[in-house]
């Protein structure tokens, strides 16, 4: 065989190689948008109300609640005298965000976007799980998570707050202060995106994180607060509320109300809440849950050695988890955070997360059954409610325990490793270095 020969062979070779990666992308891409639009599609018309599903209806709270708070916040003022207004300042440019579609009503305005957003994340997370050492199972728990959530994804600005966690996330390994910046700008948003910084490798990759997450919360703070008063009354708007009937704790009293306790259900600051004895005694051990939550996350913060590429959205996903069990309210909207954080850690082939993102998506196809489709049963406290709230709570329980446990393993070199852990630490760097490139490329 002569020179030419071989070269017309490499070549050919090449050329079935690159057609049959694309063929793979090809393949890999039109499954998930395929289902994206068909899900999709359901749930617009869910909120639309062309489709109308059984339960309570899930639309007020744009359409009613929302749009109350749009009025108040064009007049120039936070809605200070509403107790169910209970969020940082920088949500009002989710509530004013349908401003942006003149030519659509309020409600429709707001889903438009919703739905917008929804496809923003699909499109990161299938467009950087086809890279090569990725993988495309993201794109496919958020394609199957946010479509069994069903239409109170939509009819919730959470998942705004998501996309913003999302796209830091994606950045973050080779933009620490971009990831810094969206971080303390969905904290703003909502709180619990302050959370996405605890797994940010020590050093020059958290001084920027975590300093320019600083900076831009209060320039933004300052920015809003100059405009509108009453920016910061969201920091002791929930200091008097229940226990919410679907967080863990209310598992108590929907027990007890079978055993004689006269306690009551209620509709107080924007939901459904047990008040009665023993209510605030409940609320409290939450909080202290809360509080050894943190102090797990700040332990294994200080022991943790090993920061690998997938580090970052594992720890954030495993710190909202915890959050969000221990929280005193478990709102059906706080499923779409988690799926969101789940979908990112499985693009990495090497995040320990699937078994925990897999109940996450377990866990909220049971709560579109608790709420909106069987609340009723779920008020009333009866075996069927209570039935449903075990297993999404169980679920739940049981990401976050198996969570943890796998941070903490792929993270924390045992006493025999240790010195193991402080000899590669310089090979793991550049390692880390190359998968950050190939996930943020």
């Amino acid at each position: 065989m002569t020179v030419e020969d071989t070269t017309r062979v490499g070549a050919a070779a090449g050329a079935a190689g690159v057609g049959g990666s694309r063929a793979v992308g090809v393949l890999g891409t039109v499954g998930p948008v395929t289902v994206w639009l068909l899900t999709r599609t359901v749930t617009m018309l869910c909120v639309l109300r062309i489709i109308v599903t059984p339960g309570s209806d899930v639309t007020p709270d744009v359409s009613v609640t929302y749009q109350g708070w749009y009025d108040v916040l064009r007049a120039g003022t936070f809605p200070q005298s509403d107790v169910t207004w209970q969020y940082p300042p920088a949500a009002a440019f989710a509530i004013l965000s349908p401003a942006l579609l003149p030519f659509l009503g309020y409600a429709t305005a707001f889903f438009t976007l919703c739905l917008l957003c929804d496809a923003l994340v699909f499109g990161l997370l299938l467009r950087t799980g086809l890279r090569p050492g990725r993988s495309t199972r993201g794109a496919w728990v958020w394609v199957a998570g946010v479509a069994v959530l069903g239409p109170t994804v939509y009819a919730r600005y959470d998942v705004m707050v998501t996309a913003v966690a999302v796209c830091a996330l994606l950045v973050g390994l080779r933009r620490p202060q971009l990831l810094g910046a969206l971080a303390g700008f969905g904290a703003l948003l909502k709180v619990w995106p302050v959370l996405l910084l605890i797994g940010t490798p020590r050093g020059r990759a958290t001084r920027l994180s975590w300093s320019a997450a600083v900076a831009t919360a209060l320039a933004l703070l300052a920015m809003v607060s100059a405009v509108l008063p009453g920016a910061l009354d969201f920091l002791t708007a929930q200091r008097d509320r229940g226990t919410e009937v679907e967080s863990l704790g209310a598992l108590v009293f929907h027990v007890a109300r079978h055993l004689g306790w006269d306690g009551a259900v209620m509709f107080s600051y924007g939901s459904v809440e047990f008040r009665g004895p023993y209510v605030p005694l409940v609320s409290a051990l939450a909080l202290v849950l809360s509080v050894t939550a943190f102090g797990w996350l700040l332990v294994w913060r200080l022991k943790a050695a090993t920061f690998t590429a997938s580090t970052l959205c594992d720890a954030a996903f495993t710190a909202v988890l915890l959050f969000t069990v221990t929280s005193r309210v478990i709102s059906p909207q706080y499923m779409v955070w988690l799926v969101g954080l789940a979908a990112v850690c499985l693009l990495l082939r090497s995040s320990p997360m699937t078994l925990p993102a897999v109940l996450v998506v377990a866990a909220s196809a049971v709560t579109v059954l608790e709420f909106p489709l069987l609340f009723s049963h779920v008020t009333a406290s009866d075996w069927l409610g209570v039935t449903l709230l075990v297993v999404r709570n169980g679920l739940l329980v049981a990401a976050t325990l198996t969570a943890c446990g796998r941070l903490w393993r792929a993270t924390v070199p045992g006493p025999r490793t240790r010195q193991e852990a402080a000899d590669t630490a310089g090979s793991g760097d550049g390692a880390q270095e190359d998968e950050s490139r190939l996930l943020g490329s």
